[in-house]
This record gives C-alpha cells, sequence and structure tokens, in this order.
C-alpha cells in the first residue's frame, strides 16, 4: 500500500484531471459568450464570470505545483516507491502542460480576453501578467531540458509503469497520462535545440546520473521554473515548535476550530487573508464516545479507520485538502509557522450535533471552485461552515469575493474578536510573539497579524 502522503498526492491529480475538463468547459463557454472581441471591454457580468475561470485555474494549478515539489531530494523516496512517485508527478506535469496550451489555444489570438487573464487579483493574491507567465513557462528551453527526462523514462519504461494500473489509487493516473501524452512529445530536435540554449554548467550541476533520478528533478524543476521565488521558498518545512504543540494539545476541545499558516506556501496566495486555512477539531477518540458519537451512524463506519489513523497521535480532525475532505490527525494542521484557535460558543450537545453534520461530507473532494452554493465540494472554510451554520443560532455571513460568495478562515478570527458564534482561546504568531498567548493578549496579538499587509509575508 503506498504511504499516506502519496494517496494524498494520487487523490488530488486524480481530481484535478476532472476538474480541469471541467474548466475547460467554462472556458469554452465563456468563449462563445464573450463578445469582447468586436466589442472591446468587459462587461460587469463577464468580467465576473473571467475572474472565477481565473481564480478556479490558478487554484487548481497552485495544487499540482505542490504534487510536484513535496519531494524535493529523490534521496527521500524509498527506491519501490520512485516509479509510483513519479507516475503522479508525471500525471501532475501533464494537466500543467495540457492546461496552460489550451488557454493558449482559445485565448492567444485574443487580446483583450488575454489582457484580462493578465489582471491581477488582490482578493486571492494572484499576480499582474499570470497568463503570459504560464505561457513564458511552455516555451522555455530550460523547461523543455527538464521535460524530455521525465518523457524519457516514461518511454523505456511504459510496460513496468502501466503495471502501477493495479492500485486502484494509480488506474487514473495512467489513463491521465495516456489521454495527455501528444502534450509532452519533445523531439530529438527540440531537445538538442534547448539543450544548446543551456550552460554547460547549470546541466553539469542540475541532472543526476540515473535516468529516474533525471525524471523526477527534471519534474521538479520545471515547477520550479513556473513559480517564482515570490510564492514559495524550497525546503521549508513548516512545523509549531514542540512546546506550543504541547500546549495546544492541553487546550484544544472538541469542536474547537483550528486557523493555520504556513510561511512560503503556493496556495498562501490563492486564499484570502493572512491566515488562510481552517480545520475542525474532533478531539480524541474517547472524547467522541463522552460526546455520543460513538454510535453516530456517519461516525460508526468510520470508526476503525479513525483509531487507526496514526497511533503515535491519537487527536482527530476533519479537514479539507487538495486531496479532499478527510479525517486526519492533529499533525497535519500543526504542520505550520502560525495558529490560532477559536471555539464555538454552543453548549456540548450543540458541538456533538455540528461534529455529526461536518463528517457527512468526509471523502468528498476539494473545491476549488469557491462555489458555497454546492456540497458535493468543500474548501477547507466550508467544513466549518456545513458544520456549524444553523447550529445553536449560529449563522455566518457570506462575503462576495472575486464573483462569488465566500467565507475565510479570517472572518472566524473576526467573530472570535467580536465575541459573535466563536470566543478566542490562544494564538501563535512567532512573527509577532514568540510565545503561545491567550486571554487579553489574544487580541492584541490577533490583531496584529490582520493588519499585516500580504507582501509582508513574502
Amino acid at each position: 500500500m503506498l504511504p499516506e502522503a502519496l494517496q494524498a498526492h494520487a487523490r488530488t491529480v486524480t481530481h484535478l484531471a476532472t476538474y480541469f475538463g471541467e474548466l475547460k468547459l467554462m472556458a469554452l463557454q465563456l468563449r462563445q459568450q464573450f463578445g469582447v472581441r468586436d466589442r472591446g471591454f468587459f462587461t460587469p457580468s463577464e468580467d465576473e464570470a473571467a475572474r472565477h475561470l481565473q481564480v478556479s485555474y490558478w487554484m487548481a494549478r497552485s495544487a499540482l505545483f505542490e504534487v510536484a515539489l513535496s519531494y524535493r531530494d529523490a534521496d527521500e523516496i524509498a527506491d519501490e516507491l520512485r516509479p509510483s512517485r513519479f507516475l503522479i508527478a508525471f500525471a501532475a506535469a501533464m494537466l500543467l502542460v495540457d492546461a496552460g496550451r489550451f488557454l493558449r489555444e482559445q485565448y492567444h489570438d485574443q487580446p483583450v480576453i488575454r489582457a484580462k487573464l493578465n489582471e491581477p487579483e488582490p482578493h486571492f493574491g494572484i499576480p499582474a501578467n499570470s497568463y503570459d507567465t504560464v505561457q513564458h513557462s511552455l516555451t522555455s528551453p530550460i523547461h523543455l531540458w527538464h521535460l524530455y527526462h521525465a518523457v524519457k523514462y516514461h518511454t523505456d519504461h511504459a510496460d513496468e509503469l502501466r503495471s502501477l494500473a493495479a492500485d486502484p489509487l494509480l488506474t487514473p493516473l495512467v489513463e491521465v497520462i495516456d489521454r495527455h501524452s501528444h502534450r509532452l512529445r519533445v523531439s530529438v530536435v527540440e531537445f538538442a535545440k534547448a539543450r544548446m540554449r543551456v550552460r554547460t554548467r547549470q546541466l553539469a550541476t542540475a541532472v543526476r546520473h540515473k535516468l529516474l533520478d533525471r525524471a523526477l528533478y527534471g519534474l521538479q524543476k520545471v515547477a520550479c521554473l513556473m513559480v517564482t521565488e515570490r510564492y514559495t521558498r524550497f525546503g521549508h518545512e513548516p512545523s509549531l515548535p514542540a512546546s506550543i504543540a504541547n500546549e495546544l494539545r492541553a487546550l484544544l476541545r472538541p469542536g474547537d476550530v483550528i486557523v493555520n499558516r504556513k510561511e512560503f506556501a503556493l496556495t498562501n496566495y490563492f486564499l484570502p487573508g493572512y491566515w488562510p486555512h481552517a480545520a475542525l477539531y474532533l478531539g480524541e477518540p474517547s472524547d467522541l464516545e463522552r460526546l455520543g458519537l460513538r454510535q453516530n451512524p456517519e461516525l460508526k463506519s468510520r470508526w476503525p479507520r479513525l483509531l487507526t489513523l496514526d497511533q503515535h497521535e491519537n487527536h482527530r480532525v476533519l479537514e479539507a485538502q487538495r486531496d479532499g475532505v478527510w479525517l486526519r490527525t492533529l499533525q497535519s494542521p500543526f504542520r505550520a509557522d502560525a495558529i490560532v484557535v477559536v471555539r464555538p460558543r454552543l453548549t456540548p450537545d450543540d458541538i456533538a450535533q455540528a461534529i455529526g453534520r461536518g463528517i457527512l461530507h468526509e471523502g468528498k473532494p476539494y473545491d476549488f471552485d469557491f462555489d458555497l452554493a454546492r456540497s458535493d465540494r468543500l474548501v477547507c472554510t466550508e467544513v466549518v461552515y456545513r458544520a456549524y451554520d444553523g447550529v445553536g443560532g449560529m449563522q455566518f455571513p457570506l462575503t462576495r469575493r472575486a464573483g462569488r460568495l465566500t467565507i475565510a478562515a479570517e472572518d472566524f478570527l473576526q467573530m472570535a474578536l467580536k465575541r459573535t458564534n466563536f470566543e478566542p482561546v490562544a494564538v501563535y504568531a512567532p512573527s509577532r510573539e514568540p510565545r503561545l498567548v491567550s486571554g487579553s493578549e489574544f487580541d492584541t496579538t490577533l490583531k496584529a497579524t490582520l493588519k499585516t499587509e500580504r507582501h509582508d509575508a513574502l
């Protein structure tokens, strides 16, 4: 069986293969609807639709980058897992290249639409000239050089890689590669031209000796080249200090909402606010039993898996990440550089009801569309929203951002500051205060982070 990290990456790429297909249909519909080519400008409704597509595309793209960059050093991967890891990364590269070239095919001859796609979207941290950045990356000779090694490894080991489809998690990835293989055909002539244009010293130091190592390294370098240093710092491993983690374990109660931030993370810049991510804390299995949830029909079927997630970490959360909404251990939200905990102002019975409602959504895919009108896909904050909204009189106002109704993680924090729906528990924000703070200090420290401009975190 694949390790949990690889399982999550495989689920992410599989979901995004379907989602990019939906985005293509959306792009085609918008092209047919837009009269801007003759008119020369966007109407407000057309502008909103274009923004919707832009944000969704960049969110999905960043998730694929995180898959490609998750193992910066190939030596960290066990030998027997390297082919599986390559298959996941290669399928992600296929989707990235296919989506970028699809945009070019649809919009490159339409300067008004291209200009719109190059506009920044400050609410979601999308920089100016994003369309041009994508297209430049697709024509980079260094990009081509690194892709060549991946294509060659796939060609030389096609039968071995196809045999990995025996694992149901990897079957869809083989299908993705088959479907999009034409997008990554790199001829010997093109490769030779690229090689001539890349400095010899770069080639000598950038690639390893084995073809599989070159292929893995090449896919990671492609992702590096397509993302500027503005968005990430490679090698950074977010993690709370052990003392802070232990203090938080003592403070947490079932139903708490954990909001966190990973410095230098790609997805920080496609979610609104300094604090971009939220998770619902469930507690330990004994806590759930005390709340009467052991016999909850939805949790009962998941109980064996909940118990066996990690024998070394007994605390559980319900959390939506790029691979979907899943029961996870507390180690997941603790992989962060800063963290806030807020508590619902509800009775234990209400909290039990909310947790039961939240569990209903476990197993659903991630919502890269941020569309709260649908519940078959959920973004991280929507897990909290759908668990609590309407329970014990709690109501969550939604905010329109980039053409859609949303609820951001910082919205929960603002509620806690106003003592509406939530109350403060603790905040650890080392850029402002090196300690875990609570009580009267909570408000001062949290408000300082909420005033932080986005560029301060780059």
